[in-house]
C-alpha cells in the first residue's frame, strides 16, 4: 500500500480534501434548488461516494512496499477495528443526510460554519487525546478558540442576512400589486440574485419548501449534524490506530485504505436504507416518490454523482493526511465553510444586495476561519 511519509505530503492531502469537501455541498444545494428531490440526490451521491472508496482501496491500497495491503487485511481477524470504522461511516452518513435538509432551512454557509465548528471543537479535542497528544497544544487549542469566534460571527451573519431578506420582501410587497404577484411573482427580476423577486422564485423552484417554517427546525437539524460529524473522525482514528488495544496480539492494525473501505460500505448501506424509506415516507412535507421514479429521474443526476465522487475522494485524502500528521490536524478540513461560502456567493448569490453590516460580519467570519485553519495545520505533529 502507498504511505505518505512526510508532513508536507500530509498537508497537501488535507488542502485537496478541503477543496473537495467544500465543493460537493454546493453542488448538492444547486441540484435541490433546481427542484430535484433530496432523496434522489442522495441515492446518486452515495453510489459514487462508495465508488471513490473502492477505487482508492484497489489502487493506493495495493501499490507500494508497505504491508499489509488492502486485500490481505480483508481476511484478518480485525473485527473490532472494522466495527469502529463502520460506526464512523454510519455517523458520517447521518450527519451528511441531516445537512442536506439543513441547507434549505439555514443556508449553505451558516450550516457549514456551525457543523464544522462543532466537529472541530469536539472531534479535534477527542483526536488530540487519542493521538497521544502529538499535536502542539499551545497551537491546537488557540485554533479551536478561533473556530468558536468564527461561529459567533457566523451566527451574526445569519441573523443580519435574515433581517435583510425580510426587509427586501416587505419592500417588494409594497411596490408590487397582488395581481402582479399572482401572475408573475418574479416581476421580471428573478435573474437578479439577492433581490426579493429572486428569493420568491427560488422558493417556487426548490424541492424543500421553507417559507413559513421555524428556523429552529433547521438549527436543530444542523446541531445534530455537527455532533455526528464530530464523532466520525475519532471512530476512524480508533479503527486505524487501536488506541484501546482491542485487537489480538500480533494482528496488524487496519491500514487507512481498508478502514476507509469498511467506513464507506457502512455509510452506503445506511444511506440506502434511510433514503429508500424517505422515498415512500418523506419528511418535512416533501412529496412521496418511489424507486422507479428515482431511476427515471435524470434531472441533475450528473451533478449528484459528481458530488459523491468529490466527497469520497475528499474523505480519503483527509484520512491519508491524518494517518501521517494526526487526525487532530486533519480536522483542519472542517474549515470547508471557507470554500462553501465562496461557492454560495458565486453560484447562489448568497448575501448579494445585503447590508453593509452583513458584509462586515461575513468578512470577519471568513477571516477568522482562515486564521483557524492555518493555525490548526501548523499544530500537526508526526505519528511515530
Amino acid at each position: 500500500m502507498y504511505m505518505i511519509e512526510s508532513k508536507e505530503g500530509a498537508i497537501i492531502c488535507m488542502l485537496l480534501a478541503l477543496l473537495f469537501l467544500g465543493t460537493w455541498p454546493a453542488i448538492m444545494t444547486r441540484t435541490e434548488r433546481r427542484g430535484r428531490l433530496p432523496q434522489h440526490i442522495y441515492l446518486d451521491y452515495t453510489l459514487t461516494n462508495l465508488l471513490a472508496a473502492v477505487t482508492i482501496a484497489f489502487t493506493l491500497g495495493q501499490i507500494g512496499p508497505s504491508r499489509p495491503n488492502f486485500l490481505a487485511q480483508l481476511s484478518q481477524d480485525n473485527k473490532q477495528s472494522v466495527m469502529f470504522a463502520m460506526a464512523g461511516g454510519i455517523v458520517l452518513n447521518l450527519g451528511t443526510l441531516a445537512t442536506q435538509y439543513a441547507w434549505a432551512f439555514v443556508g449553505l454557509s451558516v450550516t457549514e460554519v456551525i457543523t464544522a465548528s462543532i466537529a472541530v471543537v469536539i472531534g479535534t479535542t477527542l483526536n488530540y487525546f487519542l493521538d497521544d497528544r502529538i499535536n502542539r497544544a499551545e497551537i491546537l487549542f488557540p485554533s479551536i478558540a478561533c473556530f468558536l469566534v468564527a461561529v459567533c460571527f457566523g451566527s451574526a451573519v445569519y441573523k443580519s442576512n435574515e433581517d435583510d431578506n425580510k426587509s427586501k420582501l416587505q419592500e417588494f410587497k409594497k411596490n408590487v400589486s397582488s395581481f402582479q404577484m399572482e401572475t408573475n411573482p418574479a416581476n421580471g427580476l428573478a435573474q437578479e440574485k439577492g433581490s426579493a423577486a429572486f428569493l420568491i422564485e427560488l422558493e417556487k423552484q426548490r424541492a424543500i419548501k421553507v417559507t413559513g417554517r421555524s428556523t429552529i427546525i433547521g438549527l436543530a437539524i444542523t446541531f445534530f449534524a455537527g455532533i455526528c460529524f464530530s464523532l466520525f473522525s475519532p471512530a476512524f482514528n480508533l479503527a486505524t490506530n487501536d488506541q484501546w488495544h482491542t485487537l489480538k496480539h500480533g494482528v496488524p492494525k487496519l491500514n487507512v485504505y481498508t478502514a476507509f473501505f469498511y467506513f464507506s460500505v457502512s455509510a452506503f448501506v445506511s444511506a440506502l436504507i434511510l433514503n429508500i424509506k424517505f422515498l415512500y415516507w418523506p419528511v418535512l412535507g416533501l412529496p412521496r416518490s418511489s424507486f422507479k421514479a428515482y431511476l427515471n429521474d435524470w434531472n441533475g443526476r450528473g451533478w449528484s454523482l459528481l458530488a459523491g465522487l468529490l466527497c469520497g475522494f475528499g474523505n480519503g485524502l483527509q484520512f491519508m493526511g491524518g494517518q501521517t500528521a494526526s487526525y487532530a490536524a486533519a480536522g483542519a478540513v472542517q474549515a470547508l465553510p471557507l470554500v462553501s461560502t465562496f461557492w454560495g456567493i458565486m453560484l447562489f448569490g448568497e448575501y448579494r444586495r445585503s447590508s453593509r453590516r452583513t458584509y462586515i460580519l461575513l468578512t470577519s467570519m471568513l477571516f477568522m476561519f482562515t486564521v483557524a485553519v492555518a493555525v490548526l495545520m501548523t499544530s500537526s505533529g508526526h505519528r511515530k
